[in-house]
């Protein structure tokens, strides 16, 4: 069985906090082109590492990860 998808906004909130790659990185502990494997969808977390990315946006992890793809920030307005 192939495994489901994980959808995120971690480039959204990056961008909303001005916060880089290399930063976001650095304040997990993990390597920088994780990150990015990450905003790609080419990596699905850990459930310790999902839940220390919503602690550091200081949000609930459901902002921050799903199983059904986000809808488009325009659609919902």
């Amino acid at each position: 069985m192939a495994e489901e998808p994980v959808f995120n906004r971690i480039a959204v909130l990056r961008a909303d906090r001005g916060v880089s790659r290399r930063d976001l990185a650095a304040a997990l502990g993990v390597h920088y082109q994780t990150v990015g494997y990450l905003e790609r969808g080419e990596y699905s977390p850990s459930l310790h590492l999902a839940l220390r990315i919503a602690e550091f946006f200081e949000v609930p992890v459901e902002v921050v990860f799903s199983l059904k793809p986000f809808p488009k920030l325009g659609s919902t307005l």
